[in-house]
């Protein structure tokens, strides 16, 4: 049971300080105050360990639960410490958990909901931050969570479509590989000593299955190495700036997928940009975060020279134009947008147009690769079957001209 340490005053005004058990941090405080004492922090106790092991991000889903269970309560006139305690005893995140844990106190303490949020970025993006930021100014918490928890879900749904289209090859290359393996490692292999004993004359593609299946018998180290370079190689593209800005670039050169990841990005700028600038952010602010939020180099290296031009005076629509990476219908709609004072609506539509053809280029994606992996299975599974066809008639040709 996670043990909570505690400072408080007594009923003679006296500091105590101490620590007590419980599951929760709203359970920890009951505790306190049944025992007469007036509680002013009390926060998780754990070792140096269990603190690194368990930093991790907060789920984009947890948050967007988060913030749209606060919508409600907040609507209705909760506190928010109380509305916040609550949310964080029926979380089954751990994470999450002692994120509004934390949070709690700080707001206790006289803090505000985005400046407690800003302490936990593993929790909170920038933009998430700095929209509450501008929501406590202008007192519309509780519609700003709702717009909040809305770009989220969308957020989330856009990810999952981008991920379910890259990850489907993935998947049916991996079960094809799967397969070559097991019958070049062990199926053919099984036949490797009747073929010797009857010195058959083996076929080319017989040959080649067998050359494999030596490959990753006996020769096992060549594909363990080149395993281990090519996990090397994703750490490096992961792992280092230059391997991230490679990554980046030969993505955005890739057919095909190259629409996929623009379209993505681009509708994820225009969202979070558009929610920025509904919720007062100033543009030049939302614009900076946005471009952080940017998770592509090329993308975001062209957005902050843009941002460069409009902090010279160059006006909003112009310099997104000459990034190059915003399609016609675009930067039609940013212009309109800014020269109409309509800039938050203009750029919602250009997310929700982004979205749908982002949904297009999928759709066509899957279309176009699933008869393709099929015949190229096939083709594999087929060579391998009929390499072993071969090789039997090879054995039986043989066997005839000894008998004869």
């Amino acid at each position: 049971m996670p043990r909570f340490a505690y400072s408080a005053i007594d009923g003679n005004g006296t500091s105590v300080e101490g620590v007590t058990k419980a599951a929760t941090v709203g359970e920890a405080r009951q505790q306190i105050i049944s025992a007469n004492l007036y509680p002013i922090k009390i926060e998780e106790k754990r070792g140096k360990l269990d603190f690194e092991l368990t930093k991790v991000k907060v789920k984009r889903k947890e948050l967007m639960n988060f913030t749209r269970q606060l919508a409600v309560f907040v609507k209705a006139g909760i506190p928010l410490t109380e509305a916040m305690e609550v949310i964080g005893d029926e979380t089954s995140d751990v994470a999450l958990q002692r994120t509004i844990t934390m949070m709690v106190e700080d707001l206790r303490n006289g803090g505000t909901l985005s400046g407690a949020a800003a302490k936990h970025p593993e929790a909170f993006p920038n933009y998430y931050i700095g929209i509450l930021g501008s929501a406590e100014l202008t007192g519309k918490l509780d519609e700003t969570l709702e717009n909040l928890a809305i770009y989220l879900e969308r957020e989330l749904d856009t990810r999952s479509k981008v991920v379910g289209a890259l990850s489907y090859p993935a998947v049916v290359m991996v079960l094809a590989l799967i397969t070559v393996t097991i019958l070049c490692g062990y199926v053919l292999p099984q036949f490797k000593p009747l073929f010797a004993e009857l010195n058959a004359d083996l076929p080319f593609a017989t040959r080649s299955l067998l050359f494999v299946g030596d490959l990753f018998t006996i020769m096992w180290y060549i594909p363990f190495s080149v395993f281990s370079l090519f996990m090397a190689h994703i750490m490096w593209l992961k792992k280092t700036p230059s391997g991230q800005a490679f990554k980046d670039k030969m993505l955005l050169k890739t057919p095909i997928i190259s629409g996929i990841i623009e379209y993505s990005i681009l509708e994820r700028f225009c969202r979070i940009l558009g929610a920025m600038v509904r919720a007062g952010v100033p543009l030049p602010d939302a614009m900076r975060t946005t471009t952080e939020s940017t998770n592509n180099i090329v993308f975001r290296t062209r957005l902050e020279q843009a941002q460069i031009e409009m902090l010279e005076g160059g006006g909003f629509a112009a310099p997104l134009a000459r990034t190059g990476v915003f399609p016609g219908a675009a930067r039609q709609m940013f212009k309109v947008g800014e020269e109409t004072g309509t800039l938050d609506k203009q750029l919602e539509i250009a997310s929700i147009y982004f979205d749908r053809e982002l949904e297009s280029r999928i759709k066509k994606f899957t279309a176009m690769f699933e008869p393709l992996m099929i015949v190229a299975v096939g083709v594999v599974v087929g060579f391998v079957a009929v390499a072993l066809v071969q090789a039997m008639y090879g054995v039986l040709g043989g066997v005839k001209n000894d008998g004869g």
